[in-house]
């Protein structure tokens, strides 16, 4: 992702617009790719294994492939455990003990359906591969600038907070917390 060897980056930048390109702009479907291209890799196989036994040679090597059950046991519980994750802090946030977490979770999800009504699913995930692809080596380049200039606007973005918090969060009425009850 840093563009150590230009070669596999360039060729995996390559990749993604490629295909960005066959889906988005040439209005091609994912199953239908898919289903395209297994048919097109089993005619050749078939073609080549029958080859083989005209000409007294071997046929393909195709190697057997299995998934072994811990590593799919173990992403069932890597998912589990983020999926978990993610409903406590939506709990969290639902039962309205952190304002500031409530805050940055409705202008997250506003923000990102205002992205998802503009922009295409796949578009979306080709910008995030590019943002991804560029934006680190960017940053590596110019680190001491970035740095800078996010220092300032954290410190704008508290200041803009503690407005907000004394101009309207601190005014909102809240009730007398019950002691829990196990």
């Amino acid at each position: 992702m840093l563009w150590r060897d230009k070669k596999i980056s360039g060729g995996a930048l390559s990749a993604a617009t490629a295909i960005w390109v066959l889906f988005e702009l040439v209005g091609y479907h994912l199953l239908t790719f898919v289903c395209h291209g297994l048919i097109l890799s089993l005619v050749i196989l078939f073609l080549w294994s029958k080859a083989c036994t005209f000409i007294n040679k071997s046929p393909p090597r195709i190697p057997e492939v299995s998934i072994p059950e811990d590593q799919a046991v173990q992403a069932a519980r890597t998912l589990r455990y983020e999926m978990n994750r993610a409903f406590a802090v939506l709990r969290e946030v639902a039962l309205g003990r952190d304002v500031k977490k409530f805050l940055t979770v409705i202008a997250g999800l506003w923000l990102l359906s205002m992205v998802g009504s503009s922009v295409n699913f796949l578009t979306l995930v080709y910008i995030l591969f590019l943002t991804l692809h560029t934006v680190p080596v960017l940053y590596e380049k110019y680190e001491d600038k970035v740095d800078a200039a996010a220092e300032k606007a954290m410190a704008e973005i508290k200041k803009q907070y503690a407005v907000l918090d004394d101009k309207v969060l601190s005014k909102i009425p809240r009730g007398p917390l019950k002691d829990k009850k196990h």
